[in-house]
């Protein structure tokens, strides 16, 4: 199984450490076994997991696919570069008409996409209120003392500067509790080449279409490719990109594509996603995978139920992928335990990757290292009714 994360600066050893406790309590609740050990071998960030499911013996090597690197650096932002970001993010989604169409959608995640776009600005207005008031104050103090006005004027506007940045730079070092700086920078990277991916990204995505490839090789009976968040458009264009140059061997390992709480039309509708598109329809319509997308309406930082491919306008005659069904998070985690997650909207976001005390047909640990492959787990499993798969986006242009 290869795991590609969404835009996230954190060493992957935390989805190591996540997968750890999180499935030892789904393995607890469902009654199953599963342990993780280190894989020595690997060149990459891994682990193997071995266990019993279903009264069977499993073994599954799980590799993280990463990019981290390339999402500190586009992180490395002073504050004024970081608001000229905003400015031109903003800009694009605004004038190309795509935040208005991604609302007719889902609001929850064009909110979180505006939520960062309020907080800067609101810490902006707030510390230049409390800069200027710093000012008026230092004024009066220098005024008492008889300081002419061409000089103190000066330095009234140098306290209101100076009290201004520091507090700019203050909100910004708490931003692992407030979020602001870290999304508008996701948000930012996905609009920097107007949807297209950064050539930096396209460099890492052959590198992981290599490094998956190799897989296709070994004694399994599956290679499973999960993108989670942003991850999930990086890995339809990476599997679209292992079909396309013919990297699935027939009669080998067969492959899946999962992609959980997906975020695909914040890239697939602006103007200059031609490949995401043209990966989209090309994937949706293949018989050498399995793509089976969950997302879940409680979920307010993802599209839930929105099928990436029908959305976006690509949808070719004989559709088959994805199957777009729900996490139900309402049903599949207890009462108490929706309630303590309820207002925690990131934390939900990670719902996918984490234990269930209610679990129905979705169990991740099963799926990434039960028995059953991902074809025969959901074979007969329909779509959510309450999908949207209407097409939406303006843009449905491709790349040749």
């Amino acid at each position: 199984m290869f795991h590609i994360p969404g835009y996230d600066p954190i060493h992957p050893r935390r989805y190591r450490e996540l997968y750890r406790s999180e499935g030892a309590a789904q393995a607890q609740i469902s009654g199953y076994r599963i342990n993780l050990s280190a894989n020595p071998g690997a060149d990459t960030f891994g682990w193997i997991v071995d266990g019993q499911i279903d009264g069977k013996d499993v073994s599954a090597q799980i590799d993280v696919l990463v990019w981290s690197d390339i999402v500190r650096e586009s992180m490395a932002q002073s504050i004024p570069a970081t608001y000229w970001q905003m400015l031109r993010t903003a800009w694009l989604y605004l004038s190309t008409g795509t935040l208005r169409r991604l609302m007719w959608m889902r609001k929850g995640p064009v909110i979180a996409a505006l939520y960062p776009v309020a907080m800067l600005l609101g810490q902006l207005a707030l510390a230049a209120v409390l800069g200027w008031l710093a000012g008026q104050v230092m004024a009066l103090v220098l005024g008492r003392v008889g300081l002419p006005g061409i000089s103190r004027l000066l330095l009234q506007y140098a306290v209101w500067a100076a009290v201004t940045i520091v507090l700019l730079r203050w909100f910004k070092s708490r931003d692992d509790k407030l979020f602001a700086y870290y999304l508008m920078h996701d948000y930012a990277f996905a609009a920097s080449a107007g949807g297209a991916n950064p050539p930096a990204l396209e460099a890492r995505l052959a590198q992981f279409t290599d490094q998956i490839a190799q897989a296709f090789l070994d004694p399994v009976d599956e290679v499973l490719v999960v993108g989670h968040s942003s991850g999930a458009h990086l890995a339809v264009c990476v599997v679209a990109d292992l079909i396309r140059q013919g990297r699935v061997p027939q009669g080998g390992p067969r492959l899946a594509l999962l992609t959980l709480g997906q975020v695909v039309p914040m890239a697939s509708f602006l103007p200059k996603a031609r490949r995401l598109r043209a990966d989209l329809a090309y994937l949706s319509i293949q018989d050498a995978l399995t793509w089976v997308d969950v997302s879940a309406p409680g979920d307010g930082c993802c599209f839930a139920l929105c099928d990436p491919v029908a959305v976006t306008g690509v949808a070719l005659p004989g559709k088959r992928w994805p199957l777009v069904i729900s996490a139900a998070f309402t049903q599949t985690l207890s009462p108490g335990r929706w309630k303590a997650l309820r207002w925690r909207f990131f934390r939900l976001h990670f719902q996918y990757l984490c234990a269930f005390d209610r679990p129905g047909d979705y169990d991740y640990f099963q799926i990434t290292a039960g028995p059953m492959t991902l074809a025969d787990r959901y074979r007969d499993r329909q779509a959510s009714k309450s999908r949207i798969d209407v097409a939406v986006s303006k843009y449905t242009d491709i790349a040749p």
